[in-house]
């Protein structure tokens, strides 16, 4: 049997959606032959004397030793590309974001020097011996602690993402974004952050009855405050001196960032300098005329505090170019403030159908769940989409939906699914469906069946 045969015979024993979407077990299947997915791999059969040669040739590195010993790891030199995408304010240089790049990573651990960025006035550069935090207001004893304090402290870790509020917003535009994945929906990140519960802090201090809100203020130059709902500080809320088992970076919070799981990164202040216990929230900028959103009905969606579900395809995505027809990993990042994603579903025909991909485990609360689904690409226009529901039973919703519910005033929490479609050279950008009805999409026409 010829190779496309065992193609077209593997297609039709292992395919459950259209347009080529396959078992999500496939590869686990006993009995599979590797020569059955043989496009899978760009492999070169060699003859035995080609093979003899192979193993007898030194390549320049294996004749000489190589660098000596580092202080500090650093990403090989043939990795420069991997490296986070910086927009910033032209009057202000310390305004801006640096996006983590989703599309040219894997796994669910996001590297600290990757970790997106979002600043209003610059990165402080603070000496831990002269940094305190403030704990006061509505408590029965006014307390600092050190750096040194903080550290002499039980500590807890926690995988858990943060996420940027604004995080995904070109997707309200009414053109797509003709950026890559990771450079529109890269204010997402994910660690193993360490440090010590807020509660315990708080039970130090003392909390007075009339106490209903947290003040948390960085220390910054723009001083950021936002206010917390004080069961959430009692909650699970905690002080990260530690990420990804080393000291906080500089553009991540060093000294001490208050880490909030599943809140909007917003929320999750860094450089903190200060905690005050209030009965009402501070209603600063970036909780009233920043992170609220006008809704149809004229009432405005304050307070938001969740991420809501939210899944996102990072290959195939955009800007990249499959080679040929054949077999390809579908493969991505879904996500929820509200606990554990229990699915994710892919989609290779715009949404007529749908097949449940493999969620790569450990599935963590909170944190970034990686997904991946077997597709046979058959050379044909393909439009992929992801979309997730978390173990509360939200699901994701499309694009249309969302605007339905929140309107064209927002500019905030945007969550709806992302489509990519495959043109037939390979090329992959970044559609919306037709019913938007907001763009100029040249017609998709989507082949379910085997060509």
């Amino acid at each position: 049997m010829n190779d496309k045969n065992n193609d077209k015979s593997l297609l039709e024993e292992f395919q459950i959606a259209g347009n080529g979407l396959l078992d999500r077990r496939l590869f686990l299947k006993r009995g599979l032959q590797l020569s059955a997915i043989s496009t899978l791999a760009s492999s070169t059969a060699l003859a035995n004397d080609e093979t003899s040669d192979a193993i007898s040739s030194r390549q320049p590195w294996m004749n000489q030793p190589g660098k000596p010993f580092s202080l500090y790891g650093q990403p090989s030199a043939y990795e420069d590309r991997v490296v986070r995408f910086p927009t910033q304010n032209e009057l202000v240089p310390g305004n801006g974001v640096s996006w983590t790049p989703l599309h040219l990573m894997e796994g669910t651990i996001t590297p600290n020097g990757l970790h997106y960025e979002r600043h209003h006035n610059g990165v402080p550069q603070i000496d831990p011996k002269q940094h305190k935090l403030l704990m006061h207001g509505l408590v029965k004893r006014d307390l600092f602690f050190s750096i040194d304090d903080l550290l002499r402290y039980p500590m807890q870790s926690k995988i858990c993402f943060i996420e940027c509020g604004g995080n995904s917003n070109a997707g309200w535009n009414k053109q797509p974004s003709r950026s890559e994945a990771g450079y529109f929906n890269g204010m997402a990140s994910n660690s193993e952050w360490t440090g010590v519960p807020l509660s315990v802090l708080l039970d130090e201090t003392g909390i007075k009855k009339q106490a209903k809100w947290i003040i948390a203020e960085g220390a910054d130059a723009f001083a950021m405050q936002m206010s917390i709902p004080i069961e959430k500080a009692m909650d699970d809320a905690f002080l990260a001196l530690y990420q990804n088992g080393e000291r906080i970076r500089p553009e991540n919070g060093y000294p001490l960032r208050l880490i909030v799981p599943g809140y909007e990164g917003v929320l999750n202040v860094k450089w903190l300098r200060r905690l005050k216990l209030s009965n009402r929230p501070i209603m600063a900028r970036n909780e009233t005329s920043k992170y609220t959103e006008l809704l149809p009905s004229g009432k405005a969606r304050q307070f938001t505090f969740f991420i809501e579900a939210k899944s996102l395809i990072t290959s195939p995505s955009a800007h990249m170019l499959l080679s040929k027809p054949g077999y390809y990993q579908i493969t991505g990042l879904a996500w929820s403030g509200r606990g554990k994603i229990t699915k994710v579903e892919v989609s290779a025909d715009a949404g007529a159908s749908w097949a449940e991909a493999e969620l790569q485990g450990p599935v963590l609360d909170r944190a970034f769940t990686r997904f991946r689904l077997p597709w046979h690409w058959n050379g044909n226009v393909a439009v992929l989409k992801s979309r997730a529901t978390d173990e509360t039973g939200y699901v994701q919703p499309e694009r249309s939906e969302l605007i339905k519910q929140r309107g064209r005033k927002g500019f905030f929490h945007y969550n709806a699914i992302t489509n990519w479609q495959v043109d037939k050279d390979g090329f992959v950008s970044h559609v919306y469906d037709k019913q938007d009805n907001e763009t100029p999409n040249t017609d998709i026409s989507i082949d379910s069946g085997w060509d």
